[in-house]
């Protein structure tokens, strides 16, 4: 699947299942409720909680795609093309960081 079509299957799903998208600031709350699910999953699989009863570190991967489940939201509710704004993205950082990271002395010693 590509990422346009990650966009258009949500798109076809809002419209058919979920009758209409939330509005811009109910997804970005969600959004945030979400990156937040993630997070409490990263932090006692990799730092230093402890899972309570119930949670389960193979929660991860469905965390991460109800992420990007709102985020494509919110890019069709905004007329994001979201393949374009990440090729955007990678050239920008590839041209301000060509040399940085190399040079990095915390990431090379």
């Amino acid at each position: 699947m590509t990422i346009r079509n990650a966009q258009d299957q949500v798109d076809q799903w809002i419209k058919t299942v979920g009758v209409r998208y939330f509005s811009e600031l109910t997804n970005m709350a969600l959004l945030t409720e979400e990156v937040g699910e993630l997070a409490r999953i990263m932090a006692r699989t990799y730092g230093d909680q402890s899972f309570k009863a119930g949670e389960s570190p193979d929660q991860l991967s469905e965390e991460m795609a109800d992420v990007l489940w709102v985020l494509i939201c919110l890019a069709n509710q905004t007329g994001v093309d979201l393949t374009a704004a990440l090729e955007r993205s990678i050239q920008k950082k590839t041209a301000r960081d060509a040399d940085r990271h190399a040079q990095n002395p915390k990431l090379n010693g």
